[in-house]
């Protein structure tokens, strides 16, 4: 049982972790979306969640605790500009966490972190084209097939 274990510790000794935590959250806030290692993105969705909780909040004392926590101004004028009005409404859960498969040098596990409304990556053109590919190979098979039972059965003599 995992009984007081109450953050990962990502393998680094505190002030390389709060430090990575920090770079990570500056980064997500900029971009709205980052690729990381899964642990890492599991502890970083924590310090998201609260630093948009904390911008939804607009008080004097929740700008400076976030300027703390984030360090770039930039990017605390996002998170109580735009981000804050975005999940005006929403009670939490601001983050997704998408899984990516193994990184290739060490086989850590990859995950992508992102804001909820964050637009999908997908090229809607490749899409298409499989379509296109998959109805031209299913219309083949489709006359295949009729061709099949069109043709009269030949019935085995016994």
């Amino acid at each position: 049982m995992r009984h007081g274990v109450a953050y990962r510790k990502l393998g680094r000794k505190t002030a390389h972790r709060l430090a990575t935590l920090r770079n990570l959250v500056t980064s997500l806030v900029l971009r709205d979306r980052i690729r990381t290692t899964l642990p890492a993105a599991k502890e970083l969705r924590r310090w998201a969640e609260w630093v948009v909780t904390l911008a939804k909040t607009g008080t004097v004392r929740a700008r400076r605790r976030t300027a703390e926590i984030v360090q770039n101004p930039e990017a605390v004028r996002k998170l109580f500009g735009p981000i804050a009005e975005r999940y005006r409404e929403r009670a939490g859960g601001y983050t997704r966490i998408l899984r990516m498969g193994q990184r290739h040098g060490d086989a850590a596990s990859m995950a992508m972190i992102e804001y909820v409304s964050a637009e999908a990556p997908a090229p809607a053109s490749r899409k298409v084209k499989e379509k296109a590919s998959t109805s031209a190979k299913g219309a083949a098979a489709r006359e295949a097939s009729a061709k099949k039972e069109r043709a009269p059965r030949k019935i085995a003599a016994l």
